[in-house]
């Protein structure tokens, strides 16, 4: 059936118009009680919660950063099945992003191309939106990340005092954060995954998400590029481990196609999550968290990067592709196999 409709219907309409739109249907049925709670019943992951970053995750596929991008989602994506649910990108303050037209469908591979740049309504308007959700008891219970980046006017040399307040700001309602120096659309955050330029970040992040909760109580985590060599995906793994931070989420968009601007997800970044992953895996030993998330779109997609060390997953662009519906069929799949 969804099929269908994404033929005949959502490929036929902009793509940001049609995530608008389908983004307020969830959000409107997480609304309606029973409704609701059928659905949350019906696709509610079936098999024992994964522990990870101190908690109890009770799927390990996860709605990944970029979907939700102002937190005003989380029940209705765990409604439809997903473990867990990264907000953001949120910046300090508020952004418009790039210019339209700035996300893109790419049939022929079911991925997605997008420039977006990080637009949010900030930090302080996300944290209240979180601070209202974790003041309900079911709000409290789901396991939501937040994924923090800098301003686009903001100079490099200045961007620990974003990922700082961005801390400071959201540390208290989050489950974990994820520091973001990897989207290819804000210019020059690329560059902050050197290590010289990303251990200022990380200590600055870390330090004020501990004054305003208990210190080390908030894991951390840093997303990086799947365009990174080798070598430096390690220094980065040994940046982790020297600072003693929660772990790695692997990994972003690419810039590596020629389809034009922008960072590509979807299969074709499959391969090198998988083997990204299995590199922080190697390096960083069992005792950090390694979310895989790149190209995911089946449930063999999913056992790929748990076998190669992952502890979570993520996806995103399945879901536009495959449906709603399409965390659940995941989960039901892992969980028939586990048996």
């Amino acid at each position: 059936m969804y099929a269908l409709l994404f033929r005949l219907v959502f490929r036929r309409m902009d793509p940001e118009v049609a995530h608008r739109l389908a983004f307020g249907l969830i959000r409107t049925v997480a609304a309606v009680p029973g409704l609701s709670w059928l659905l949350r019943r019906w696709c509610a992951p079936p098999g024992p919660p994964v522990r990870a970053l101190g908690t109890q995750v009770p799927g390990v596929l996860g709605l990944a950063a970029g979907f939700d991008k102002e937190a005003v989602g989380v029940p209705g994506m765990t409604m439809l099945g997903f473990g867990y649910v990264e907000v953001g990108t949120v910046t300090p303050l508020a952004q418009p992003g790039n210019e339209p037209p700035r996300l893109w469908r790419v049939l022929e591979t079911q991925a997605l191309r997008n420039r977006m740049g990080f637009n949010n309504s900030g930090a302080q308007a996300a944290a209240t939106r979180l601070r209202r959700l974790r003041a309900t008891p079911a709000g409290r219970r789901y396991v939501v990340g937040v994924n923090i980046g800098k301003n686009k006017v903001t100079p490099a040399e200045r961007a620990a005092d974003d990922y700082a307040a961005c801390a400071r700001a959201l540390a208290p309602w989050a489950d974990y954060l994820v520091v973001n120096v990897s989207s290819p659309n804000t210019p020059g955050l690329r560059d902050l995954q050197s290590v010289d330029a990303l251990r200022p970040l990380l200590v600055a992040a870390r330090q004020a998400a501990d004054e305003v909760t208990e210190p080390g109580s908030v894991p951390l985590l840093v997303k990086i590029a799947p365009d990174l060599a080798d070598d430096d995906v390690l220094a980065v793994a040994d940046l982790v481990t020297e600072l003693d931070l929660a772990g790695v989420v692997a990994v972003n968009t690419t810039i590596a196609h020629e389809l034009g601007a922008g960072g590509l997800s979807g299969p074709p970044l499959l391969p090198r999550g998988l083997a990204v992953v299995r590199l922080l895996r190697k390096r960083l030993g069992s005792g950090r968290t390694v979310i895989g998330v790149g190209g995911i779109t089946t449930a063999a997609d999913v056992r790929a990067y748990l076998e190669a060390g992952a502890n979570l997953v993520q996806g995103y662009t399945g879901l536009i592709y495959r449906g709603p519906f399409w965390a659940a069929r995941i989960h039901r799949e892992l969980a028939r196999e586990a048996r």
